[in-house]
């Protein structure tokens, strides 16, 4: 513990969302043993994922972002202008990624302008990138913000839900026709898109601290429009909705708990 109290917030922001990308591959491991859950089963697990990712959003960046705004300006309607500004700024900067680059959801097909020339594998992995990088980004805004304890909750929870994800990634691969072995390493590349969101994170709090609140706050909305537009939807395509609801409600009340618990 001495040893990760000592390094820098940069160093923090890295290693830790490089530790929760890798549980995108730890989630991946049942499908090389041929073993491959149901479609509820999925979807509930989905669902903790949105439920974990809801809670970081509100409990570990938005709440601290108005905290953090409202220590650095005295007027009661600054902060919240601020916090509101920077949500809306990175919901609107993840859709504008989802419109610009083009992508293959496993569902609803292609997204995004026309690309024919690029192989469907890669359009799914541009897809899973852009789903991925705001999760690395909040765990580096964490600990750029608030060290160890700002972000190992984040750190710890963003992990728990990328397990479920990279299953999810590694099994939708499998069926349209990739092998086991091909697909966990495309789950695994997936998850580390997200070292380089923390870096980036932690690099850019540290450096320039006005950007406090801001960044706590883009983090969280640019989080928020994966969790609208991607992983809830996914989760009621197949009639499973109570089940990934179920999965949403133990996600959120387990991610408020760590983050109480360790911060």
């Amino acid at each position: 513990m001495d040893f990760i109290s000592s390094l820098s917030p940069i160093a923090l922001g890295f290693f830790g969302s490089l530790l929760a990308g890798l549980m995108t591959a730890v989630g991946a491991i049942p499908v090389l043993f041929g073993k491959t859950p149901s479609q509820a089963m999925r979807d509930l697990s989905l669902g903790f994922a949105a439920g974990v990712m809801l809670a970081a959003s509100f409990f570990s960046l938005i709440i601290p972002a108005l905290d953090a705004a409202g220590i650095r300006y005295e007027s009661d309607i600054i902060p919240p202008t601020i916090v509101v500004i920077a949500i809306l700024l990175g919901m609107g900067a993840i859709a504008w990624v989802n419109m610009i680059l083009p992508h293959e959801h496993f569902t609803t097909g292609r997204e995004g302008p026309e690309a024919a020339s690029l192989r469907r594998i890669w359009l799914f992995i541009i897809a899973i990138t852009i789903h991925n990088f705001p999760e690395g980004l909040a765990v580096g805004v964490g600990f750029g913000a608030g060290g160890v304890s700002g972000g190992m909750p984040l750190a710890i929870g963003i992990g728990l839900q990328n397990a479920p994800e990279g299953l999810a990634v590694a099994i939708a691969l499998i069926g349209v026709g990739y092998s086991r072995r091909r697909s966990f390493a495309i789950a695994t590349l997936t998850g580390l898109v997200e070292p380089v969101g923390g870096l980036l994170g932690a690099s850019i709090i540290t450096i320039a601290q006005p950007l406090l609140p801001w960044g706590l706050a883009f983090a969280a909305g640019a989080m928020l429009y994966v969790i609208f537009h991607e992983i809830i939807p996914e989760t009621h395509r197949n009639g499973h909705q109570n089940k990934a609801t179920t999965g949403l409600a133990i996600g959120l009340v387990i991610m408020l708990f760590l983050d109480v618990y360790l911060g």
